[in-house]
């Protein structure tokens, strides 16, 4: 058997491929730059094991039985239950250096901009077309279409985009969380076995995994080998990494995600196709944030990422809650304006029937018992002001309680007659129903061409359980979540210029396939700034400041009763789509300057921290945490420090500001906008009661700065310059 390689590079990743005369291409090596791959087939070749296969083979993009793979199977289906394992018989082969969708010249494809190769395959009863591209920024991505070629039905049980893993993985981490403490990483040895993260919610879920990472042993944000997998779809979905004894072929493991469907979910009839969500790969010799830096530089790139400086919002729902009174919002939107805010948000309780969270979803139009006037008298008023306009909703979501759902209780996402239970008074519709759809669209329509909103912050409040498509009995998860893509794609056509959030119950719905359609997240329902400092982290290992909202609240938090100063509030939304939530018309005047200027800082701030390279510092000490931007030329930089309990040592010691050009001397100085930190020492360090200090990027990133002695709960925030 003859092959040729086929080798993608960019950014100091290469992606090198075998692609054979017979079976698909298989990964030859994913990882560090290889200036000269000479001999790199030859000496990938594995010696065959005792009681193995004879013969030592290959797995390919997407692994079967068929090359000795025992492990999760790339493709698992049936053809009316007759077994499918595929032995592939490629039909054609599509080199295309620029990175094109599918057209381009064969040949190899070198140049260091990355590129793509696009396969078409087939076997009895099926065709297959893998498409693997490489992005400037040495991202990968890698989706498959199955094309049913039988007269028989095939019934799809998994299809996975693969990529193999080295013997020096030997960690794996991933994350998990619960409503309002997202985001929560956990770590363990990668062993023999699998490691699999399935989230069965029906939605991305507050536990999914965000980015499933191996890597070599102690790696942590700054240093060491990582690889990681992301999959870009809101419905139910799966991450692994699989190791077995006889190892991968030319490598030692696998790491995978796909969707995962439900059984009998996604049937194809002769000649119907289905095409996997894209699954994103992300390889770095830098540590965890090498890894998502490529990520971040690939959203950036996106036509459609937000160009705009991202506006400072004042979200009304811990202002008022259900509350809506036209005076009381004015004098809120009066004083937001007055403070710089640039986008007003009327959250939940402004529709029909709409007085607490167990009534009125689904009956999209304006209560007039509440707003006689509509809509109109607050919005307009509100533009007088020179903000923006936001408006929540809940499409997907019925209340039993709704005028809606007593004229269609047969449009809930459930078997006839028997809904599921309940979770937050509310029930799903199925929008894979036409006449749900169309209703939703309609009114969604309707409402953004009456009222003109800049914003729409999309709320999904629930798992979906027992998601049963009534008018086939089968289940439904797969075509609610099409329908979800195609209903946002349709409002985003009809009103291009609004922008979307995706809010799910908090981060419930954070992935790359419903950021293919909006422009933020809300990462957590809580506000409470300890908590929303390690939820914003660990959201950064996939997304960019700019795509993750986060609000100052009040001094008691709503969701965990913790008292925090104004200081730490303001620090914490800083790095991120800043904005409040509060009734700050109730505010102190000094609570009132210290909001001005935080949010001026910020305004100033933001072309920094919306563009420049996300930052972590690998903290020697538990009780703190030290987050920056960096401008990619080293030009600039902010670092937020936060001492989050107390610690052991009396003093923090020198900390270690990473990411600084070496080379460079930085002019360093605290920025007290936000308001000053609560310490206790007997005396700061001098530069910092000289209000700065001059030194080089080398003695800051190799030898470190002392830093005040915070106490709990403070943050201090650092402003760097260039010399």
């Amino acid at each position: 058997m003859s092959e040729r390689t086929v080798e993608l590079r960019a950014a100091g990743t290469a992606l090198v491929l075998a692609v054979p005369d017979t079976g698909l291409p298989h990964v030859l090596h994913w990882g560090a730059d290889l200036p000269d791959a000479g001999g790199l087939a030859h000496a990938s070749v594995p010696p065959a094991a005792n009681n193995g296969v004879d013969e030592p083979m290959p797995v390919s993009l997407v692994p079967t039985q068929g090359e000795g793979w025992r492990g999760h199977p790339g493709i698992s289906g049936h053809h009316e239950g007759r077994a499918t394992f595929p032995r592939w018989r490629v039909e054609e082969v599509v080199v295309d250096p620029l990175g094109g969708d599918r057209d381009g010249s064969e040949g190899e494809a070198r140049g260091g901009q990355g590129g793509a190769l696009t396969v078409t395959a087939r076997t009895d009863g099926l065709d297959l077309r893998c498409h693997v591209r490489m992005e400037a920024c040495g991202l990968i991505r890698v989706r498959h279409t199955v094309t049913n070629t039988d007269p028989a039905v095939w019934t799809l049980d998994s299809l996975l985009a693969t990529m193999p893993l080295p013997r020096e993985a030997g960690e794996v981490l991933d994350l998990t969380g619960r409503w309002c403490r997202e985001r929560a990483p956990q770590r363990q040895e990668l062993t023999m076995g699998t490691r699999l993260r399935a989230s069965r919610r029906g939605r991305t879920g507050h536990d999914a995994p965000l980015v499933l990472t191996a890597g070599s042993p102690g790696f942590g944000f700054r240093h060491g080998e990582v690889w990681g997998v992301h999959t870009g779809w809101s419905g139910d979905h799966v991450h692994l990494a699989e190791r077995l004894p006889e190892g991968a072929g030319r490598a030692d493991g696998v790491l995978a995600g796909g969707e995962l469907p439900h059984p009998g979910e996604v049937r194809l009839a002769q000649g119907q196709s289905y095409t996997s969500p894209w699954v994103y790969f992300s390889w770095s010799d830098q540590g965890l944030d090498g890894m998502s830096a490529r990520v971040h530089r690939w959203l950036r790139s996106r036509p459609s990422h937000p160009s705009s400086p991202r506006p400072v919002v004042l979200n009304t729902w811990e202002a008022v809650y259900f509350d809506h009174d036209l005076d009381t919002l004015i004098r809120l939107a009066d004083t937001a304006a007055d403070l710089g805010v640039e986008r007003f948000v009327l959250d939940d309780g402004w529709f029909r029937g709409r007085r607490d969270d167990t009534a009125g979803l689904g009956d999209w139009t304006v209560d007039t018992e509440v707003w006689p006037d509509g809509l109109h008298p607050l919005f307009d008023h509100v533009r007088s002001l020179g903000l923006q306009v936001g408006l929540w909703v809940e499409p997907e979501m019925v209340n039993p309680d709704s005028d809606l759902a007593r004229a269609h209780p047969d449009w809930f996402l459930s078997t006839e007659g028997r809904p599921p239970p309940a979770s937050r008074h509310q029930q799903l519709l199925d929008l894979a129903r036409p006449e749900a759809f169309e209703y939703v669209f309609e009114h969604l329509d309707a409402l953004l061409t009456e009222y003109r909103p800049d914003h729409v912050k999309w709320d999904h409040n629930r798992d979906l359980l027992e998601p049963v498509h009534a008018p086939t009995g089968g289940a439904g998860t797969h075509r609610h979540t099409l329908a979800v893509y195609e209903l946002l794609d349709r409002l985003r056509a009809r009103h291009p210029a609004v922008e979307i959030e995706s809010c799910s119950s908090g981060g419930g719905r954070v992935d790359l396939g419903v950021l293919e359609r909006t422009d933020r997240v809300w990462a957590s329902d809580t506000n409470d700034p300890l908590e929303r400092l390690a939820i914003q982290r660990w959201t950064g290992l996939l997304l960019p400041p700019e795509l993750v909202g986060s609000h100052v609240g009040g001094p008691r938090s709503h969701t965990t009763s913790r008292v925090a100063d104004l200081s730490l509030r303001c620090l914490t939304s800083l790095m991120s789509h800043a904005g409040i939530e509060w009734d700050i018309t109730g505010c102190a005047p000094e609570e009132l300057e210290v909001l001005r200027g935080w949010i001026g800082l910020y305004r100033e701030l933001r072309p920094l921290l919306h563009s420049g390279d996300l930052v972590h510092a690998d903290a020697p000490d538990h009780a703190e945490q030290l987050d920056g931007v960096v401008a990619p030329d080293g030009s600039e930089a902010v670092f937020r420090y936060a001492r989050l309990a107390t610690s052991a040592r009396a003093v923090p010691g020198r900390v270690r500001l990473p990411g600084l050009r070496e080379d460079r001397t930085y002019r360093l100085r605290p920025r007290g906008e936000a308001g000053p930190p609560r310490t206790t020492q007997q005396a700061p360090p001098p530069w910092y009661e000289r209000g700065g200090i001059e030194v080089s990027g080398a003695v800051l990133a190799r030898s470190g700065i002392q830093l005040p002695n915070l106490d709990p709960a403070q943050a201090l925030l650092l402003h760097l310059h260039a010399m």
